[in-house]
């Protein structure tokens, strides 16, 4: 039986660039087909012959010509999909209003749901694709990702069809940038000296070595790391007991540079040791 992801979530929010990552590393990829006729295409793909593998379903696209019964349509597509297959995936992309609205005003782009604005548009999609975002396996907050990042971030997730059940990735963050919206745990760094007040470490992030190293030579750093791998180690089996596909854990500091990514590494360098496979991304190192 083939492999199937599906990719949906508001428009803006990536549908294409996830679907180019998808196609380059091999995936089958089906952009904007009707909810109605996506179990027929599952049917095609399974014939004998077909030579199809992995299959990635573009999905949630609205608009005036399929009118309100298509969203009504896709969650019942879904659940469907998912009641016949062990290999199904759904991945929703996602992204604050206001960075959807700034998007599709430098676009210059028609949103796909017609109202009397773009700010409209997107509360009606919201509340139509609610119950379609309900049921996603991984949800991406794109609000924070230029195009290159996503990308990768579709990457992890999909790009590598030997991965394990559960694919865990350590995320770090600055709060006064916002909370990752995606994230299953979240764990606070700034109770740590933090490095942006030692003048000599401040040019350097949490990647480098004397920011590694201040880091990781405060005693609370330590005992910190411990009881999140306590922590963790006891919880993820319970995780892939309940069918959990990705786990996603945060470090947030103040500014996402210095000393959350220097506890991310560390952290996925623990969960490596427990024979875990960690993806480590970074979301504000860069601000």
């Amino acid at each position: 039986m083939s492999e199937f992801a599906v990719v949906t979530g508001m428009s803006g929010a990536g549908r294409s660039t996830a679907a180019a990552a998808l196609e380059d590393v091999g995936w089958f990829v089906i952009d904007n087909l009707p909810a109605g006729l996506i179990m027929k295409m599952v049917e095609m793909v399974d014939r004998p012959g077909s030579g199809i593998e992995r299959v990635a379903l573009v999905i949630g696209r609205g608009g005036s010509d399929t009118g309100p019964e298509y969203f009504d349509d896709l969650p019942k597509v879904l659940d469907e999909l998912h009641a016949a297959r062990r290999r199904v995936r759904v991945v929703f992309l996602d992204a604050p209003d206001d960075v959807l609205v700034r998007r599709y005003e430098g676009t210059r782009r028609r949103h796909p749901l017609p109202a009397r604005g773009v700010e409209e548009s997107i509360a009606v999609e919201r509340r139509l694709l609610q119950p379609v975002r309900e049921r996603a396996d991984l949800l991406v907050d794109t609000g924070d990702l230029n195009s290159n990042q996503l990308r990768l971030r579709i990457l992890e997730a999909f790009g590598d069809e030997d991965a394990p059940q559960m694919q865990t990735s350590v995320i770090s963050f600055g709060y006064k940038h916002g909370i990752p919206l995606d994230v299953d745990l979240v764990f606070d760094c700034r109770f740590l000296p933090n490095p942006f007040w030692v003048e000599e470490l401040r040019p350097f992030s949490g990647l480098d070595e004397p920011v590694r190293d201040f880091v990781l030579g405060q005693p609370e750093s330590i005992g910190f790391l411990e009881k999140v791998d306590d922590l963790l180690t006891s919880i993820l089996p319970a995780f892939v007991r309940e069918g959990k596909s990705y786990l996603t854990i945060a470090m947030g500091c103040t500014g996402g540079r210095h000393r959350s990514v220097a506890l991310a590494h560390a952290l996925a360098e623990r969960l490596g040791e427990h024979g875990l496979t960690v993806s480590v991304f970074h979301r504000d190192i860069d601000r």
